[in-house]
């Protein structure tokens, strides 16, 4: 018997499980029907993805879904929240490793069709993160853990939809106008500089070990003097923002203009290419997957720059500025729904620039690959 339909079988002898094991706080299953039907087909599931290779990862996750739903719906009960039993845990480990096993098997699928390739591929992120929320939500209010530790992520997303006015001023305050102007320039400076390095090679010299001394000053050293230097509105989270992004540009931007190979450069020669003419049709787009690895390095460490620096002074407006006072006030319920605004934003800031890259840079090797 192999390892996956072994881990299948356990997950549906866990499922029944619940039905002989305490649930917590004296709820009884007898009394909840549609529960019980519910935990007879996880665990029917579970044993046909053990028995059927080629449905397996549709059955599991439809036993795995049965059993988060039961569970949920026990949570909802004051007697279970805070004094889950073990039934309930039970059917918590039933739906992890049926999951589990379910996403794993997706990883092996090769759809023919090149959609059903695609959905496959953007389907096992977003249930992975589905269930470690899941185990999430479980685990704190299974235990009774304090919000004041952490919430569940249903408070958290309860304060993020009753705090949308907030939350949108808070992001228009950090990246609109900290991030977007600070990433521009850093990006842009660096990339200047690295062109003009690229051409005069003292000058890379020089530039190099000063970009590095840059770079390697913590955020929290920067912050308050830019703070005094620019004030205490958005300016200043726009210096630190670019001050953080310049080193990481020039860097990648000066590998890039040096990857285009020797007979490239024989070649321009012998056209009679000025350096300007080299620039742009040779070094330029060899450095393009270069320049595009920095603009997505820079795109997470623009967002993190501009939070630290709101710490150190800012108007009563921004993530930062918000992580900060409901920290002080316990309300970690809103710190939580900062940071899930935080995380939206910079994922969806990657996820721009690296359509941007395909759309730029599609004749690299790397991209024809993946899009193959």
């Amino acid at each position: 018997m192999s390892f996956e339909r072994a881990g299948f079988l356990v997950a549906a002898v866990m499922a029944l499980g619940a039905l002989a094991l305490p649930l917590g706080g004296g709820t009884d299953l007898a009394a909840h029907p549609a529960l019980l039907a519910a935990i007879s087909l996880a665990a029917v599931a579970c044993v046909g993805a053990a028995m059927l290779p080629h449905g397996a990862a549709l059955l599991g996750l439809i036993g795995a879904a049965l059993c988060c739903k039961v569970t949920l719906v026990l949570l909802a009960d004051p007697g279970v929240e805070g004094h889950a039993g073990a039934g309930f845990w039970s059917l918590v480990l039933a739906a992890w490793l049926a999951a589990a096993l379910a996403v794993t098997r997706m990883t092996t699928l090769r759809p023919r069709r090149k959609a059903l390739r695609r959905l496959n591929d953007a389907a096992i992120p977003l249930l992975f993160g589905a269930f470690v929320i899941y185990l999430w939500e479980a685990a704190v209010r299974g235990f009774g853990v304090p919000s004041v530790l952490t919430p569940a992520p249903s408070a958290t997303a309860a304060r993020f939809a009753a705090s949308l006015p907030v939350l949108g001023e808070d992001f228009v305050q950090t990246f609109v106008r900290g991030v977007l102007s600070g990433y521009a320039i850093g990006c842009g400076a660096g990339f200047l500089v690295a062109v003009v390095a690229h051409r005069f090679d003292f000058l890379a010299r020089g530039v190099l070990p000063l970009g590095n001394f840059v770079s390697a000053l913590p955020i929290v050293g920067i912050a308050p003097i830019m703070v005094m230097w620019f004030g205490f509105d958005w300016p200043s989270k726009t210096a630190v923002v670019a001050v953080v992004t310049f080193f990481p540009m020039l860097v990648n931007a000066l590998a890039g203009f040096s990857a285009a190979g020797a007979m490239e450069r024989d070649l321009m020669r012998s056209y009679a290419a000025g350096p300007a003419q080299t620039l742009i049709k040779l070094h330029l787009p060899a450095a393009l997957p270069f320049v595009f690895n920095a603009l997505k390095i820079n795109s997470t460490l623009a967002l993190i720059g501009a939070i630290v620096a709101e710490f150190f002074g800012t108007p009563t407006l921004g993530i930062g500025f918000r992580i900060s006072t409901e920290v002080g006030r316990m309300a970690l319920d809103m710190v939580w729904a900062e940071i899930a605004l935080s995380a939206i934003a910079g994922m969806a800031f990657y996820g721009a620039v690296a359509l941007a890259e395909r759309a730029t840079t599609f004749w690299h090797p790397s991209l024809r690959s993946s899009l193959g």
